[in-house]
């Protein structure tokens, strides 16, 4: 269903949204067990998104920059992959489309819908078995909170 690298992205931001800390990428990638050099391509392109943050130094690594809650796992698998669109006839019997679809045409459409529907409507906190309410902010926003109240 998934490319390895969209499956790599979905876990990483797994493992972010469960740590609810900034992580270096070889503790993600050992956490999630992909290989270290195509883990941080991941992470770079993730980060690239906006959906993570980056940081350099001894303190630094990734963590999420947006709430999990907020993240689709369509918007995430969508970096990596574009999603496809029927352009040949299923039946292989002419060109077909909406406006001239063959008879399985209109079926095929909604098996194709119903398909990437849940990468559309759950989340990376819905696969992380975290709700709104448990579910910590982005670790940059816990750092300023911690930051300030010292």
């Amino acid at each position: 269903m998934l490319s390895a690298t969209s499956d790599h992205a979905v876990r990483a931001m797994l493992v972010l949204a469960r740590a609810r800390r900034v992580m270096r990428a070889d503790e993600i990638s050992a956490a999630t067990g992909a290989p270290q050099n195509y883990m941080a391509k991941t992470l770079n392109a993730l980060a690239r998104s906006g959906l993570v943050t980056s940081s350099r130094g001894p303190a630094g690594g990734f963590a999420l920059a947006v709430p999990a809650t907020s993240i689709t796992i369509a918007r995430v698998v969508d970096l990596f992959e574009t999603p496809r669109l029927q352009t040949r006839c299923m039946l292989g019997t002419a060109p077909c489309d909406p406006k001239h679809p063959c008879a399985a045409h209109e079926s095929w459409t909604r098996i194709m819908r119903a398909r990437r529907e849940p990468l559309l409507t759950t989340t990376i906190a819905d696969l992380a078995g975290e709700t709104a309410a448990t579910i910590a902010a982005p670790a940059r926003d816990a750092a300023v909170a911690t930051s300030s109240a010292a």
